[in-house]
């Protein structure tokens, strides 16, 4: 399947790699590379996370062992990365639409 980040996506991701490699520059990669073969997984089993509470439409994974969310939506052939959160700020599917 094709993946697709919207904009806050693409902000979100820029945000979590100035703060790692500000505060833990040798981690960052390693989340990095965390991220694009979760990313990979969802393009090849889009339909295997589970789905967002309140939002039946978005789907969400974690990244394992580093506490981010990533909260995605399958369209057609296309998967659209819609957020990727911290888990320590207040869960995407938390809040009101």
């Amino acid at each position: 399947m094709k993946v697709v980040y919207t904009e806050d996506a693409l902000r979100e991701l820029g945000d979590i790699a100035d703060w790692l490699i500000l505060h833990y520059p040798t981690v960052a990669p390693v989340v990095e590379r965390r991220i694009r073969t979760v990313v990979a997984h969802i393009a090849r089993w889009p339909e295997s996370s589970r789905r967002a509470a309140g939002r039946p439409d978005v789907r969400v994974t974690s990244l394992g062992r580093y506490p981010y969310k990533i909260f995605y939506r399958v369209t057609g052939d296309t998967v659209e990365i819609l957020h990727i959160h911290h888990a320590a700020r207040q869960s995407w599917d938390d809040q009101s639409s």
